[in-house]
């Protein structure tokens, strides 16, 4: 399936790093619905792709409410009747980045992380399903974090040993797992599961002392959204190298 036909939606795109996949995936002549929760911000993010040439739209889609969830599945089937690829982008984080001792982390910090970095792709995913089975070689992205990683977090000599975040850090390593099982579920099917790391990049969680800048970070989601028939499923990378879990 040639790019030009390939329909994507990605969560959280007004600004960051969604923002910036869309831009990247519009490029490669994908047909983006850029995914939001603020009607304002969204459809200016998306108008802002527009003036650059790109086949991009807003979708109001707030990711912890299951009724966006069926107004999103009911608009993809009317206007394209498939879903080609879905990136699971939207996130937050409730402590700052290696302050969120088990200890001190409250319920509500729990519970808010994981309603949108688990609970809402997973929900998602289920509703759009049906719809990315109708794709010839559906892509599901699941933006994850190194700091999921269980296998770094046990290793004192791993550079992330000693940045601990716990309900930002459970909720992705809990994302993880849902990548497993998906794409264990679908390992008969042309569609393709995989997480993301995009690197520490500079946006407004990763903050001003990250490495990497917003294109650059944008690169593993846009490579596994673009998988050929003979990528991988069911694994965790960073610009094409597999993570531990």
């Amino acid at each position: 399936m040639a790019n030009a036909e390939k329909v994507a939606l990605i969560t959280g795109a007004n600004k960051g790093l969604g923002f910036e996949m869309a831009r990247q995936l519009g490029q490669a002549g994908v047909r983006v619905l850029l995914a939001a929760r603020d009607p304002q911000k969204g459809q200016a993010a998306a108008a802002k792709l527009r003036s650059e040439g790109l086949d991009v739209q807003f979708l109001k889609l707030d990711v912890t409410d299951k009724r966006d969830h069926a107004a999103a599945s009911a608009f993809l089937e009317e206007r394209f009747g498939r879903l080609d690829i879905l990136i699971n982008n939207a996130g937050m984080a409730a402590e700052a980045f290696g302050s969120g001792k088990v200890s001190t982390t409250t319920e509500d910090a729990i519970r808010r992380t994981f309603d949108t970095n688990f609970f809402a792709p997973v929900l998602l995913t289920q509703a759009l399903l049906p719809l990315l089975k109708k794709s010839g070689a559906g892509r599901i992205v699941n933006m994850s974090s190194i700091l999921a990683s269980q296998t770094l977090h046990a290793d004192p000599k791993s550079p992330i040993y000693d940045v601990k975040s716990f309900s930002y850090d459970a909720s992705k390593t809990a994302l993880n797992s849902f990548t497993i099982h998906l794409a264990h579920e679908l390992k008969d099917t042309k569609i393709k599961v995989n997480s993301a790391h995009p690197g520490w990049v500079k946006t407004d969680m990763g903050g001003d002392a990250a490495p990497l800048e917003i294109p650059e970070g944008a690169k593993t989601g846009v490579q596994l959204a673009l998988l050929g028939d003979d990528g991988p499923t069911g694994g965790f990378f960073h610009l094409g190298k597999p993570l531990p879990w």
